[in-house]
């Protein structure tokens, strides 16, 4: 049984079929990236397993649980964490505060404060700045707070929506070394990027988009030589 199972998921805004028929599956333990242009339904998947979104038809299932019909704070409850697209942080409240914000759900102090040093276990830079203002550091630490905030809760599955958007090469890097880490230490990931190249890097598994359907789907390295991937997404 696979963590995260979507089945024959069909997502529509208004009278627009945004995702169709979509089947993917994510194992624990595995890095899985959906790829694919601007509009294919890449973050339109991720808001419909978070409840975002509600799916018209088809079964969303994680750890065994049909999720399908959830409202967005009880699928975070059952273990999910979408940080998305865009970081979203909350601007006028400290990076304290912010990772506070993340444990929404969480009553005992002693574990808020473990989750936060577990965040600054990953990012370091985000301790030298807990009592600055989010909205005043650079896009790159904008984007480690919204990533360590997703990670307060303990996740089952952490989802991140283009990490790597508007960052410096170097911060993407980064980025991606801490996912890499993550994962390392025990968390499974779905990775939404348009940056293909790096998310079929650190992937061990890879589904391409169009237009709201799986087109392709195989071992990420194996993503990364088909030529068809190469001709539309990595060139």
């Amino acid at each position: 049984m696979a963590l995260l199972e979507l089945e024959n998921i069909h997502t529509y805004y208004g009278g627009i079929h945004a995702l169709k028929g979509l089947t993917i599956t994510v194992e624990q333990g595995e890095i899985v990236t959906l790829i694919g242009s601007n509009g294919a339904g890449k973050s339109t998947t991720l808001k419909t397993i978070s409840g975002q979104v509600r799916a018209r038809s088809g079964t969303i299932r994680f750890n065994g649980t049909d999720i399908t019909r959830l409202k967005t704070h009880e699928v975070a409850l059952h273990g999910i964490a979408h940080v998305p697209e865009g970081r979203r942080i909350f601007p006028k409240l400290t990076v304290r505060e912010n990772l506070e914000m993340g444990a929404f759900s969480i009553k005992d102090k002693k574990v808020i404060e473990e989750g936060i040093e577990r965040a600054f276990h990953y990012f370091p830079r985000l301790k030298e700045r807990i009592n600055q203002k989010g909205g005043t550091m650079s896009g790159g630490e904008q984007q480690m707070l919204a990533i360590a905030r997703g990670l307060m809760m303990k996740p089952k599955i952490l989802m991140l929506d283009e990490p790597s958007m508007g960052l410096a090469p170097i911060l993407v890097e980064q980025i991606f070394e801490i996912v890499k880490e993550m994962n390392r230490e025990g968390m499974t990931i779905l990775l939404v990027e348009q940056n293909a190249n790096q998310a079929l890097a650190v992937a061990h598994r890879g589904y391409v988009i169009q237009t709201g359907e799986i087109i392709l789907q195989d071992d990420a390295l194996k993503l990364l030589s088909n030529p068809q991937v190469q001709e539309a997404y990595l060139s």
